[in-house]
C-alpha cells in the first residue's frame, strides 16, 4: 500500500472526503516533495499538489506517482473550492494546528458550502509509526552528526567562544552531507550549562560543563543528541552528577521495549536521578518522538498517559539530565527505535567522561 493510499485509508474512517494540507512536515510526508510554501490536497479521487513557478518544475519530478500539479493562478483557496465541488466533496479536514485564525476565517467564508473539521490527528497516528525507509534517513543524519562531533572535539580551544563551537559543528554537519540542521544547535559552557535550552553566547568556553545538543537533516528527517564535556578538570562532584546521568539514561535504554510504558521509562530515570539527591533538577520529560519534527509524538513523560506504551516503529530520544541552576548542568541523549519485541539504539557515539 502506497503512502497516498494509506493516507486515503485514514482519511476515510475518520469520515473525511477531502484533506487539506498546508504544514512543511504533513506536505513532505504526503507527497513526497519538501515545499515549505506548498499545499496538498486529497480527496477520494484525485490529489492536487498546489506549487509556483519557483516549484513546479522540482514537484513534477519529486512528487509521488497519484498527485497532479498545479500553479494556482489565483488565491488558493479560490481554487480549493473548484476541486472539492469537481470531486464531490463535502467534510473537509484541515490541520488545526497550522492554520492561523485569519486563515481559518478565510476559508470559512469563501468554502460556506463545505464543512470544515480539525483533522491533524490523520498524520500523527500515520507518522508516529517509521517505515524502515525512514528510519534509515534518521541513521543517516545521525551518523552525519556523529562524525561532525567527533572531529570537532580536537578543534575546540579555550580561545572558542561558545557561538563558535556550535558553528564549527554546524560547519562539520553540512560538510558531511547534512540537508540541514534539526534545530540551533545548543552549546553552552559553565553557568549557562544550567539552562536545558541555553543559547550560546559570544563569550570564551567557561570551564565546567560543555553540553551540545544538536542534529542534522536528510531528506527531512531529524537526528537528535546530547553529549556533555568537561572544560578543564572534572572535580568530584561534577564527576557524580555525570554518572548519575549517565547511570539514570543506561538503565532506562537497558529494559526499554515495545509494550513499556511511556510513563515508566520517565519513572525509572527520575528515580534514580532524585535518588541520588537531585531532586527537582531533572525539570523536563525523558525523551520524545522524532522525525519530521524535531519534537514529535510520543512523549516520554511523567504526564504521559497511563495506558500509553511504546509501539514498534516509533523512534524516541531517552534524554536525562540534571541542572544546577546558576552552577552547571548536563544532559546525555540517544535515539532509540522500538522493534517487534525489542528497541535498537540508533546513537552509536561514546559516552565516557571527555575532559577537554
Amino acid at each position: 500500500m502506497t503512502r497516498l493510499e494509506k493516507i486515503k485509508r485514514e482519511m476515510t474512517a475518520a469520515g473525511y472526503d477531502a484533506l487539506y494540507v498546508t504544514s512543511p512536515e504533513n506536505h513532505l510526508y504526503a507527497c513526497g516533495f519538501n515545499n515549505p510554501d506548498g499545499q496538498v490536497l486529497i480527496t477520494k479521487g484525485k490529489s492536487y499538489v498546489f506549487a509556483d513557478f519557483r516549484y513546479t518544475e522540482a514537484a513534477k519530478r519529486e512528487c509521488f506517482e497519484g498527485f497532479e500539479i498545479i500553479m494556482p493562478e489565483t488565491a488558493t483557496v479560490n481554487l480549493l473550492g473548484d476541486l472539492l465541488e469537481e470531486n464531490g466533496c463535502k467534510t473537509v479536514g484541515f490541520e488545526e494546528n497550522n492554520v492561523s485564525y485569519h486563515d481559518y476565517t478565510v476559508a470559512a467564508e469563501k468554502l460556506s458550502g463545505y464543512t470544515l473539521v480539525p483533522a491533524a490527528i490523520v498524520f500523527e497516528k500515520l507518522r508516529i509509526t517509521k517505515t524502515r525507509d525512514e528510519v534509515d534517513k534518521v541513521i543517516k543524519a545521525q551518523r552525519i552528526a556523529e562524525t561532525a562531533l567527533e572531529a570537532l572535539i580536537p578543534r575546540i580551544n579555550y580561545d572558542m567562544t561558545e557561538i563558535e563551537v556550535a558553528a564549527e559543528l554546524e560547519y562539520l554537519m553540512k560538510r558531511g552531507g547534512a540537508h540541514g540542521f534539526s534545530f540551533e544547535t545548543i552549546a553552552v559552557s559553565g553557568g549557562n550549562s544550567s539552562s536545558p535550552h541555553g543559547v550560546p553566547r559570544n563569550v570564551k568556553l567557561e570551564k565546567g560543563f560543555l553540553t551540545i545538543d544538536f542534529g542534522a537533516l536528510i531528506d527531512g528527517y531529524h537526528s537528535d543528541m546530547t553529549r556533555t564535556f568537561v572544560i578543564g578538570k572534572a572535580d568530584e562532584d561534577m564527576k557524580r552528577l555525570y554518572n548519575t546521568v549517565l547511570d539514570a539514561q543506561l538503565a532506562v535504554l537497558e529494559v526499554i521495549s515495545e509494550g513499556c510504558s511511556n510513563m515508566e521509562m520517565d519513572k525509572i530515570a527520575r528515580d534514580i536521578i532524585y535518588g541520588a539527591g537531585y531532586e527537582g533538577c531533572f525539570g523536563h520529560s525523558l525523551g520524545h518522538g522524532v522525525g519530521l519534527l524535531i519534537h514529535e509524538a510520543p512523549n516520554l513523560s511523567p504526564k504521559s498517559p497511563s495506558d500509553m506504551v511504546l509501539h514498534e516503529g516509533e523512534i524516541v530520544t531517552v534524554e536525562p539530565g540534571i541542572y544546577v541552576e546558576g552552577k552547571y548542568g548536563c544532559r546525555i541523549e540517544d535515539m532509540v527505535y522500538i522493534t517487534k519485541g525489542g528497541a535498537e539504539n540508533l546513537t552509536k557515539f561514546r559516552k565516557e567522561l571527555i575532559e577537554i
